[in-house]
């Protein structure tokens, strides 16, 4: 066994080998958890993609629209035209409208005001969220200077 980058390098795993199988069930069983066979039923109004990105939301000052003085990272699940799922490790977010500020991929911010209309507690430790875009909004200066 010789060291590569500091680590053991180990011996090839032949492909179709059992090991790929077992990794195949396993990998299965963890989907058919997730997707049961006729749960295909989607109510969503808008097609939603997967955003495994960070992004802040930052609490929203008296008038209801401007940036205020708080912002928590948050990690994204799902975004579609019409909101935003995430995920995040604090308490219960304090606010119901918050500032959603998403990096582009020109490293720029774009933020829509959101209503978070709903969250649950994982059995990980984590919250889930998600809510409905209301409008795009000024980005948070804290952010401006990114």
């Amino acid at each position: 066994m010789s060291m590569v980058l500091g680590y053991s390098q180990l011996e090839p795993v032949e492909v179709g080998s059992a090991n790929d199988e077992q990794v195949r069930r396993q990998v299965w069983e963890i989907l058919s958890s997730l997707y049961p066979p006729g749960h295909t039923t989607d109510r969503r109004l808008a097609q939603r993609f997967p955003f495994p990105h960070l992004l802040y939301l930052t609490s929203v000052a008296e008038d209801g629209v401007s940036p205020g003085n708080q912002s928590v990272a948050v990690v994204g699940k799902h975004l579609s035209e019409r909101g935003l799922g995430f995920y995040y490790q604090s308490a219960p977010l304090p606010h119901r409208r918050m500032i959603a500020s998403l990096e582009t991929k020109d490293s720029r911010w774009t933020s829509f005001l959101m209503e978070i209309v709903w969250y649950r507690f994982t059995q990980h430790g984590w919250y889930e969220s998600g809510g409905r875009f209301l409008q795009a909004v000024e980005v948070p200066r804290l952010l401006q200077a990114a």
